[in-house]
């Protein structure tokens, strides 16, 4: 049985919201731009429970030179407003076997270049058959488990029998609930990206949404198991 109309309508705009949060934070300026100026950013606000501030997205004609800037100086070019964008940097816990030759990394340290992290979302793709393209391949990447993100609601959509679309949901509870980190990610951008302040709003959307997205996942979950505990069972 496939998805119903409205369901996979839900589903096809999940996976267009994801699409345009993976490329911003693949530092795809065009795309950025062009949702800043349609307003695409205050619609995807308004209807969220807790309305984030995302007066800095939206703006009539913005400056794709100055956005690129500010995307490298925070997410590419260690320097003194470098944020990592990829889930191994904020792990409270350093992995059980890593190993690095960064000058920028201790070794026993949290903060690594794919660490556990990383690994755990690897399998994840394996699971899907997902080859990461954004995010320079890393798989924990922001902007990689975005697109996952998509392609997972965008599979969701059109899965015509029931086991695979609760295979499919299975993978997306547990790929929002990996990423818990964004909530240090949010603030060092935030701490990093005062002046103007896109980037931190970006990500500030972004974290609402996964949060959201993280809780009505878990919500699914638990109906399910209550429906499946109160089935009769056959006594043979």
């Amino acid at each position: 049985m496939a998805a119903t109309a409205s369901d996979a309508e839900f589903l096809r705009a999940r996976a267009a919201v994801y699409d345009l949060l993976a490329a911003a934070f693949d530092g795809d300026v065009e795309t950025l731009t062009a949702a800043m100026a349609d307003g695409s950013f205050r619609e995807l606000a308004s209807v969220l429970p807790v309305e984030p501030d995302v007066d800095p997205l939206v703006v009539e004609d913005p400056d794709p030179e100055a956005l690129s800037i500010g995307y490298d100086n925070l997410f590419v070019v260690p320097g003194p407003h470098y944020v990592p964008p990829f889930a191994s940097a904020h792990a409270d816990e350093p992995s059980h076997e890593f190993e690095s030759d960064s000058a920028f990394h201790e070794a026993g340290s949290a903060g690594e270049l794919y660490g556990d992290p990383a690994a755990r979302m690897a399998r994840r793709y394996e699971r899907l058959g997902f080859t990461p393209e954004r995010g320079d391949g890393i798989p924990d990447h922001l902007a990689v488990q975005l697109s996952f993100l998509t392609s997972l609601a965008a599979a969701r959509a059109d899965a015509d029998d029931l086991t695979t679309r609760d295979e499919l949901r299975e993978l997306e509870g547990e790929t929002l609930a990996a990423m818990g980190w964004l909530d240090a990610f949010d603030e060092s951008v935030a701490d990093q990206d005062r002046a103007e302040g896109v980037f931190a709003a970006l990500t500030r959307l972004t974290r609402t949404i996964v949060a959201w997205d993280a809780k009505r996942a878990r919500s699914e979950a638990e109906t399910d198991r209550d429906e499946d505990e109160s089935r009769p069972t056959s006594s043979g």
